[in-house]
């Protein structure tokens, strides 16, 4: 049988002036049963395209923070460092996935940027706009839980997990503001923070906020978010 090929959106290094990866996504990846690739960062729009026709499914990484420009507001000084060569290649692939139903799973700033190119806006830094006692960035290791999150009924993640509640570490200072146009909300945080989300006009776009690919290894929401994606592919 063939096994489903995942694209998975690489993450950029400043310093160091080059493309890496954490191996949680590509080991969640292939413990699910598929096949991870990394996508090219940059190129023209053709040959990025021609890289995703090989995927059957779209892995949206964590990593920089979305470009305010992308809706339409400046970037602020607690904004952090940003990367436009990831912004565009993101966008592209992202709407080939949706015009050919590709299945998309979205992390952290995964879940930031389908609500951004779904025509939504975000907290550009949580601590400052959104002051809160809930812990949203915290300490390593990040296979603990930071703090709860209530997953709503009448949702897949809810037909996924059976359960109201669920403990998820959490790592950003981002998060979706204003929700994008044909976006659920299937979790949020006590505080009201959004914390997954899905396309309501596609088999399965998914995207959470926290990082199931840094948990345990035998952490069964995990194990069972990444195999349901792979699944849908």
């Amino acid at each position: 049988m063939r096994k489903k090929v995942i694209g998975v959106t690489p993450i950029w290094d400043d310093e160091k002036q080059s493309i890496w990866m954490l191996p949680g996504y590509m080991d969640r990846v292939a413990q699910a049963g598929g096949i991870p690739v990394i996508l090219p960062l940059k190129g023209s729009e053709e040959d990025i395209l021609q890289a995703f026709d090989l995927c059957d499914g779209l892995l949206l990484t964590g990593g920089h923070d979305v470009s305010p420009a992308l809706y339409g507001q400046k970037k602020k000084a607690s904004c952090g460092s940003i990367c436009d060569a990831r912004d565009r290649m993101e966008e592209i692939v992202y709407h080939q996935a949706l015009k050919e139903d590709k299945p998309v799973l979205g992390i952290c700033r995964g879940i930031q940027m389908i609500n951004v190119l779904q025509g939504g806006t975000l907290y550009q830094d949580l601590p400052s706009e959104y002051g809160t006692e809930v812990v949203h960035h915290m300490e390593h290791p990040y296979d603990a839980s930071a703090h709860e999150v209530t997953i709503q009924q009448n949702t897949p993640l809810y037909d996924l997990f059976q359960a109201d509640h669920l403990g998820v570490n959490s790592l950003h200072h981002q998060a979706v503001h204003d929700l994008g146009t044909d976006l659920q909300v299937m979790a949020v945080s006590s505080d009201g923070i959004v914390e997954a989300v899905r396309h309501t006009r596609h088999r399965f776009v998914w995207g959470v906020q926290w990082h199931p690919e840094l948990t345990r290894w035998d952490d069964g929401p995990s194990k069972a978010l990444f195999a349901e994606f792979v699944k849908a592919c």
